[in-house]
């Protein structure tokens, strides 16, 4: 029997002297689930429970070939190849190893010694398995204050590293959970940024008064809870300012729900808007309607003047109780909906007809938006086309493409009766079918040449051509400026001018060169 060997009996008595402090530290490591802090706490409490002189754990990257450890007591965090080293063979053959003069051994790394200007002696390293028994680092204790590790330091760091390994595993989970978390929420922060932008006011384009008007209008009223009714002829945008008053308001985290009731047969109306319970029919499931699935929120109820007199009377019913219920159901269900409606007919006339509640009607219209036809804003045509050009260029992965002046005389003066749908259509058609930056008349559909360039002057606006050909020449400018990220070069050549042709117009619009 060597120095350093104990007799059994005594040896198992050590083991249960240590039995105790191996739970309370098993307690310990067990509720903290911060993985940092966990690895100090093990490491403090095996320093003490191993009468050593310091301990380190190294966790094993898999991806990068790499042992890694947060703490090594009175050091920085280190990275190292994961076969270097006695560390590294415990962590590849997943033995223990117990070497009495570190530095004597061949598979000693003293590159970590030499980083952290510690001094290894004796050293014992442990391999931390999961509960799989899959390798996920190596424990190890250095330098025992009273001679070697034995055979018995060696099952107490066993019996520790079992438990530490389970909490480290834990801990990386967690902390795994919490980066995934943290991502998502960035990811739906960011999302959230592109639905609002995507849909605010700075979606409705033009500067126009009337246009003004509407986004004032639309500013004004949002954080309200008022019930607008949005009138205006097909493809003006209604929906879009539906969605701008939404998402401008505090409700914008919560639904926006949209019905098209012209879209509904008349025997799916009530159902889809109050909800329905199971059984009112053979097959029928239980299912919410869009006054409960918008609730907190918006309810969006687009081309209102086709709703039957019988849907009317009950929607009229719900905006005044505020409660719905459900197509064979007897219980009140409350509901907090904003109530936006809008229609491209004239529901006075509807009322004379009798086709459409006058008290309905009121109950809509607290606040009134029309949305104005194409051939009314005439001024705004060329912005935004312009606008809708580059963005289908960005979609499509083209150079991005203006239109000539006599294009944009031309779409100024077509009456648009598709309105801005019909608007996007030509832009789209134009990206897929032109070829080069920009966009001549003769490129332009046939009914749009037809148009003409010139506007008709009279005595009251005899200068209204020249106003707006500067207008569009103004606006093409600034927005090639914009495109070009303000290179003046590459903004004159996507306009067809010269460098210095371009800055004279600059001077003569007064635009400023803004270095981005």
């Amino acid at each position: 029997m060597d120095s350093t060997s104990q007799p059994f009996g005594e040896e198992q008595n050590h083991l249960g002297e240590k039995l105790f402090p191996i739970l309370k530290i098993c307690q310990k490591i067990n509720s903290e689930r911060d993985l940092a802090a966990l690895l100090d706490l093990i490491a403090n409490e095996a320093t003490k429970l191993m009468e050593a002189d310091r301990a380190s754990l190294f966790l094993l990257d898999r991806e990068r070939g790499e042992l890694w450890s947060k703490v090594a007591l009175g050091s920085k965090e280190i990275r190292f190849d994961a076969r270097l080293g006695i560390a590294g063979a415990v962590a590849l053959t997943g033995q223990t190893i117990n070497v009495e003069d570190a530095h004597q051994d061949p598979r000693f790394y003293k590159e970590i010694d030499l980083r952290t200007g510690y001094r290894t002696q004796s050293l014992l390293a442990i391999p931390l398995r999961n509960h799989e028994g899959e390798i996920i680092g190596t424990f190890e204790v250095l330098n025992k204050k009273t001679g070697a590790f034995g055979k018995e330091d060696e099952e107490i760091l066993k019996a520790l590293a079992a438990q530490a390994a389970i909490a480290i595993e834990t801990a990386q989970h967690v902390e795994e959970m919490r980066r995934h978390r943290d991502q998502l929420q960035e990811e739906n922060a960011q999302l959230w940024k592109e639905v609002e932008g995507r849909f605010s006011t700075q979606s409705i384009i033009g500067s126009s008064e009337r246009i003004h008007a509407i986004l004032r209008l639309i500013d004004q009223i949002s954080n309200s809870s008022v019930n607008v009714l949005i009138t205006g002829e097909s493809g003006t945008g209604k929906e879009l300012a539906a969605k701008a008053i939404h998402y401008k308001s505090l409700r914008a985290r919560k639904p926006f729900v949209a019905l098209n009731c012209a879209a509904l047969p008349e025997s799916l109306v009530e159902s889809e808007l109050f909800g329905i319970e199971r059984g009112v029919a053979t097959g029928v499931e239980r299912r919410l309607g869009k006054f409960e699935a918008a609730n907190g929120g918006t309810l969006f109820l687009d081309e209102i003047g086709d709703l039957s007199l019988t849907a009317q009377a009950k929607l009229l019913r719900v905006l005044q109780e505020r409660v719905v219920e459900h197509v064979g159901g007897r219980k009140p269900i409350p509901v907090d909906v904003r109530t936006l409606s809008a229609t491209n007919k004239n529901l006075e006339t509807e009322i004379q007809k009798g086709t459409f509640r006058q008290d309905l009607y009121y109950r809509l219209k607290v606040i009134h938006i029309q949305m104005p036809p194409l051939r009314e804003i005439q001024e705004d045509i060329p912005g935004l086309a312009n606008y809708l050009l580059a963005n289908y260029c960005r979609e499509m992965k083209k150079e991005a493409m203006n239109l000539a002046p006599q294009a944009a005389s031309a779409c100024m003066n077509y009456p648009w009766p598709g309105n801005v749908r019909e608007l996007e259509n030509e832009m789209k058609r134009l990206v897929l079918s032109v070829s080069g930056s920009t966009i001549a008349k003769e490129d332009l559909s046939e009914a749009m040449r037809r148009s003409g360039t010139e506007v008709a002057p009279s005595l009251s606006t005899p200068r209204f051509l020249k106003d707006v050909v500067s207008e569009i020449e103004k606006r093409m400018i600034q927005e090639a400026l914009q495109q070009s990220k303000q290179n003046q070069l590459h903004a004159a050549k996507a306009l067809g001018l010269s460098r210095h042709g371009l800055i004279k117009k600059m001077k003569r619009y007064n635009i400023r060169f803004r270095d981005s």
